[in-house]
């Protein structure tokens, strides 16, 4: 019989909607300053520019209005967990309307400012439960507004990486929001209960089939902080990388994630 399907964590829906136009503001807010040359700095994400990824950003956001744009599903057939290992399918089609977007809109300030108030807008109109279809299938907005987090965290540490002493903030329900789901998304794809996974102060996940831990020490134990996490989950960082550098910190035959790693494509 095969196991049975992880459940998917609750979150609190007030504070994810919060977090989602948090995020949204703080990179608004680093965009404003942004010169032209610094738009046209290169990422860690490819061919794409400072100003691409900004317009990227803005097309994760506005993947709700596009959904809510279309008809509800008749029901729900997906969770946040089913979410992450669903990106990569979708990555060539995501790269070319990138481009388009960034021709289009020269004035990135407006542009997320015209997101940010039709977002809010759309959240006040419609219920946390209406269905939306999405790239990973049909889920509620609430539980869609989840996955916007990592989109938000994720690229908020791509600009940092590009533009030196950009220094945009993360708020905190947003990183925990993110942190939390990739957590859960490694223990979904490697379910058990002999590894343990830390992430203070926000996720403590089993994973990897073996001997469960029941009490005392755990025997295999990986450890590390929100951002490293991050990294790793969505391949920014690699794991052995990460273990040279003292990112991470794995005890145990079992603490060794390099093939379950990263965990979006």
């Amino acid at each position: 019989m095969p196991p049975a399907r992880k459940r998917a964590r609750a979150y609190d829906s007030v504070k994810i909607r919060k977090a989602v136009q948090a995020q949204l503001g703080n990179v608004r807010e680093a965009v404003r300053t942004l010169s032209p040359e610094q738009l046209a700095l290169p990422t860690r994400l490819g061919e794409w520019t400072v100003r691409e990824l900004v317009a990227h950003i803005g097309m994760a956001v506005t993947a709700v209005h596009r959904s809510l744009d279309r008809p509800a599903p008749v029901r729900q057939d997906a969770t946040v967990l089913d979410w992450p290992a669903a990106t990569a399918a979708s990555s060539a089609a995501i790269a070319e309307f990138t481009r388009g977007l960034a021709e289009q809109h020269r004035d990135l300030d407006a542009y997320l400012g015209d997101i940010e108030r039709t977002l809010t807008e759309l959240l006040d109109t419609h219920p946390g439960t209406r269905l939306l279809e999405t790239n990973a299938g049909a889920m509620p907005l609430a539980d869609y507004l989840v996955t916007r987090t990592v989109e938000l965290v994720v690229h908020t540490d791509d600009l940092n990486a590009a533009v030196p002493g950009l220094g945009i903030p993360h708020d905190r329900q947003a990183l925990a929001a993110c942190t939390r789901l990739l957590a859960d998304a490694l223990a979904a794809k490697a379910p058990g209960g002999s590894t343990e996974v830390r992430i203070p102060p926000y996720a403590v996940v089993q994973c990897v089939e073996g001997p469960k831990h029941t009490r005392g020490t755990p025997p295999n134990v990986v450890e590390t902080d929100p951002l490293t996490w991050i990294r790793l989950a969505t391949g920014r960082l690699g794991w052995k990388d990460a273990l040279d550098a003292a990112r991470v910190s794995a005890s145990g035959e079992r603490a060794d994630l390099d093939g379950l790693l990263p965990l979006m494509g």
